[in-house]
């Protein structure tokens, strides 16, 4: 049996004389296609529709629509000339603290055609203490705390040769392990007075190669009492720069990502290299750079990056996963332009929504790193598609994105028009999804459980798949033991239990769907997004 059916009725009175009767007339109710739903109808046309489509299997679609795209045209044809494969990187002096909080500022380093901008000299600027970052300051403070070391082989920042010496390549191994601040700080040190024997400390960062190296990395500086005075210190930036901010996505996410919401620390010797990347879900991220000695980076636009997909396919390395270091003949031979800079002590590398970078210790240095989303349609766009292609490549998303932009519309004025379509049609296309699927369960016989939020709960993830599971979770317990539970999508929980009928499985929703709320909301919450909801 199917779910039960409604039959709608309105009751017309009707005046006679002294009698009073009433009339019962059906309702009809207008049923939009399903196809025909837009960001223009209201929930309860969405839902709907949704209830009189018949969808057979898994709904499948994107949550983006194409229509949208604010992507910026790059002229790729004719080539260009290789005396331009290397363009300035676009740089920012700033003469006074009132230059630095601009507006002016935000929309240069945001702008979609600028991959990467270097603001030199920001610490100045802003008399940023960035001795609270030196390797001195850190041993004081924290000497036991954690740090992953990465062990390299130390090579020129523009070779990468394979393990023979024959050749150049794309893989860039490395050897992971783990240490403390204390005895890093302690290696770092010796590395530097051995440089001093060998000889002009310069040539000695410039030339030296074949040494194996090691690499402080991913140092964590979340903890609010452990680095009070490191963190109130980044207070002193731009609002969009800090590592919390209201128009940060990354604010909005409810948990921790360390890394992304939170501070990371990185101490370097000469040849430290951080591999090709974008970052996670195509955010933007800010470094800088506490010195003293200096960083080589390397970046390309995003409209680029499936070439480098291609080039790192090629090599047998996993763009998403794993570790490269791009031959730049490779890049220039396909017609990709390479930005290539150097970064100084004091100055601040802000790396735009999509960009591919990698980088590598000139000196003896200290640099600090965050994620930052800021809520304009590029980033926003970019952070959607890169959910979904991890999704097809079978990689987590370390934002999730359908659970941030949720909240995003809920806490967030969006004013510019671009970023409130594609919110808001994020959020149609996940209304669907949740309809679809909850009616097909529900004709199944399939009971769902409501079963509430709590504050801070987190965002949940499949324990198969690792895609994101958003307000209908599929739970089982692990072995029969019921005090431990795991969370599937729907496709995972089908196989995990082993029955198209899902038995095993608890099917649990999180928000109650109330086209009351979404209605009411339509143009009160700041003329901007409309929630359909009630998000607890």
């Amino acid at each position: 049996m199917g779910p039960p059916k409604e039959l709608k009725i309105r009751l017309i009175k009707v005046e006679s004389a002294d009698r009073e009767t009433f009339i019962a007339s059906e309702v009809e109710e207008h049923r939009i296609p399903l196809g025909e739903v837009s960001i223009r109808h209201t929930a309860s046309e969405v839902i709907r529709a949704c209830k009189g489509a018949k969808v057979k299997g898994k709904f499948r679609e994107s949550y983006l629509l194409r229509a949208f795209s604010v992507k910026p045209v790059l002229i790729t044809d004719p080539p260009i000339p290789r005396e331009k494969l290397n363009p300035p990187t676009p740089s920012i002096y700033l003469e006074s603290k009132r230059d630095a909080f601009s507006p002016v500022l935000l929309q240069f380093c945001t702008d979609p055609k600028n991959p990467v901008t270097v603001i030199r000299g920001l610490a100045g600027s802003l008399r940023l203490n960035l001795g609270l970052f030196s390797t001195k300051s850190l041993v004081e403070a924290n000497a036991e705390h954690a740090v992953e070391v990465r062990t390299q082989v130390q090579q020129p920042a523009d070779e990468n040769w394979d393990a023979t010496g024959s050749g150049q390549t794309w893989p860039c191994e490395s050897s992971r392990s783990h240490t403390t601040i204390a005895k890093y700080a302690q290696y770092q040190a010796s590395s530097f007075q051995e440089s001093l024997q060998v000889g002009d400390v310069h040539i000695h960062t410039a030339k030296s190669t074949g040494n194996i190296i090691k690499f402080g990395t991913n140092i964590d500086l979340s903890d609010p009492k452990r680095w009070k005075p490191q963190l109130q210190e980044l207070l002193k930036l731009p609002a969009f720069m800090r590592v919390e901010f209201n128009g940060n996505m990354l604010s909005h996410v409810g948990h921790t990502i360390l890394g992304m919401n939170t501070v990371q620390l990185y101490m370097k010797v000469p040849g430290s290299r951080t591999p090709g990347h974008q970052e996670n879900n195509n955010f933007c991220s800010v470094n800088i750079n506490i010195g003293p000695g200096d960083c080589e980076w390397f970046a390309v636009h995003e409209h680029y990056w499936e070439h480098v997909n291609n080039f790192c396919e090629k090599h047998g390395v996993d763009y998403l996963t794993g570790s490269w270091w791009p031959v730049l003949e490779d890049l220039y031979r396909s017609n990709i332009p390479v930005y290539r800079f150097i970064q100084r002590p004091g100055d601040l590398v802000w790396i735009n929504a999509g960009s591919i970078h990698w980088v590598q210790a000139v000196g003896w240095c200290n640099n600090i790193a965050w994620n930052v989303g800021p809520l304009n349609s590029y980033q926003y766009q970019l952070a959607l598609e890169r959910f979904e292609w991890n999704e097809v490549k079978k990689v987590k998303s370390i934002v999730p994105m359908i659970h941030v932009s949720w909240n995003v519309a809920r806490t967030i004025k969006i004013t510019d028009q671009e970023t409130y379509k594609m919110v808001k049609h994020c959020l149609l296309q996940s209304i669907k999804h949740i309809q679809i699927l909850r009616d097909q369960l529900v004709a199944a016989g399939k009971k769902i459980s409501y079963q509430s939020r709590v504050k801070d709960e987190p965002a949940y993830y499949c324990n198969e798949c690792d895609v994101e599971v958003f307000d209908l979770l599929f739970v089982t317990s692990e072995s029969g033991n019921r005090k431990t539970y795991m969370v599937h999508c729907e496709d995972c929980a089908r196989t995990v239990s082993k029955s198209p009928s899902l038995a095993g499985v608890v099917v649990l929703e999180q928000y109650r769907v109330n086209s009351d709320i979404y209605n009411s909301c339509l143009y009160t919450l700041w003329g901007a997004i409309s929630i359909s909801f009630i998000l607890t």
